[in-house]
């Protein structure tokens, strides 16, 4: 029952997202939409929503469907765009500072799990999972340089605000890393199993 009741919250979370993202397309000129990049949302959002499945499906899925790594990386996409459609951005002052943090956090520990199952060992992990939390931190912040803060007043303070992010996005993903490795056993997600254990559940 509870890995029935996360698969379903995990579909649910992916319904969401595309409908609120096919909102956002729909009514463009929303004030809350205004100035930012729906469209380059909408056109990698989903492509990260079914990452998990459709690499489990090429590679894992004679092992049980790890809903725990794909809540984990879904989830932060979701409240991205819920935090779009409910004009968060704008009315809330430390809502895009708790986003950085606590999205990279859960992207990371999503990471962290799938390394752990490679039998690296926790501090290597660790490590290559802050430097994940890092180089996707960088990679978001030039994102959102190319789409739209380059056109946008924010330019004004893009240089201190990218400072902040990739600092709050980093720290974040360390503390999920962190977690993971003290709480979970190394090899638990993806690790080939035998005997009664190797189906799909």
């Amino acid at each position: 029952m509870g890995r029935r009741l996360f698969l379903s919250l995990d579909i649910a979370l992916k319904v969401v997202l595309i409908a609120l993202l096919a909102q956002a397309i729909a009514n463009p000129d929303l004030p809350q939409y205004s100035g930012k990049a729906m469209l380059g949302r909408a056109l990698t959002f989903p492509i990260a929503a079914l990452l998990v499945p459709a690499v489990w499906w090429l590679r894992y899925r004679d092992r049980p469907y790890p809903i725990d790594v794909d809540l984990l990386f879904t989830a932060p996409f979701v409240i991205d765009v819920v935090g779009n459609a409910l004009g968060l951005y704008d009315s809330i002052d430390w809502w895009d500072d708790a986003n950085h943090f606590f999205n990279w956090m859960m992207v990371t520990a999503a990471a962290a799990l799938v390394l752990l199952s490679t039998g690296l060992g926790r501090l290597n992990c660790f490590a290559l999972a802050v430097g994940f939390a890092a180089l996707t931190a960088i990679a978001w912040e030039l994102a959102e340089y190319v789409t739209f803060i380059r056109f946008s007043p924010e330019l004004a303070t893009a240089y201190t605000d990218t400072l902040g992010d990739l600092t709050l996005g980093t720290l974040g993903g360390t503390l999920g890393a962190a977690v993971v490795g003290l709480r979970t056993r190394p090899g638990a997600i993806l690790r080939p199993v035998s005997g009664p254990d190797a189906t799909v559940r």
